[in-house]
């Protein structure tokens, strides 16, 4: 398994992510060519995918960010194949998005997960993310 950060969206990226956005968000399309290629050419966003004999078994999109108080890194919509499950490949798209946020210099990297996701949660604390007291809150500009 290789993760590597994508640089080009392909037919075969739009393929994996037709099939992995909707094992992670039922109110979400996927997104299309235009909006992959958007992510892959922001200077704050990298789109890092684990992949094995050209098949993508996941992905997740690290943000990194200077605010006044610092570099911050943000990790977000992480999926990994029904079928890869439990295989290790979530971690190791935690670790390499983990190295390049502290190669960036990056004082802390956040996630969110909703509690349901038994699995991804003991993930994030087995590899060493805390939970952190705080509210959430979202305004919805939609």
């Amino acid at each position: 398994m290789q993760i590597t950060e994508v640089t080009s969206v392909t037919p075969g990226l739009l393929a994996a992510f037709d099939r992995l956005i909707p094992q992670l968000s039922s109110s979400n399309p996927p997104p299309g060519e235009e909006k992959l290629q958007s992510i892959v050419d922001s200077p704050a966003t990298s789109l890092l995918i684990a992949e094995e004999d050209d098949y993508i078994y996941g992905s997740l999109t690290l943000v990194i960010f200077p605010i006044p108080t610092g570099t911050r890194a943000w990790i977000e919509d992480v999926v990994v194949d029904s079928g890869a499950r439990g295989k290790g490949v979530g971690r190791m798209l935690n670790e390499v998005a983990i190295e390049r946020a502290r190669g960036a210099g990056a004082s802390t990297v956040d996630l969110t997960s909703r509690p349901s996701r038994d699995a991804a949660n003991r993930l994030y604390r087995r590899i060493g993310f805390e939970q952190r007291e705080t509210n959430v809150y979202r305004f919805d500009l939609r």
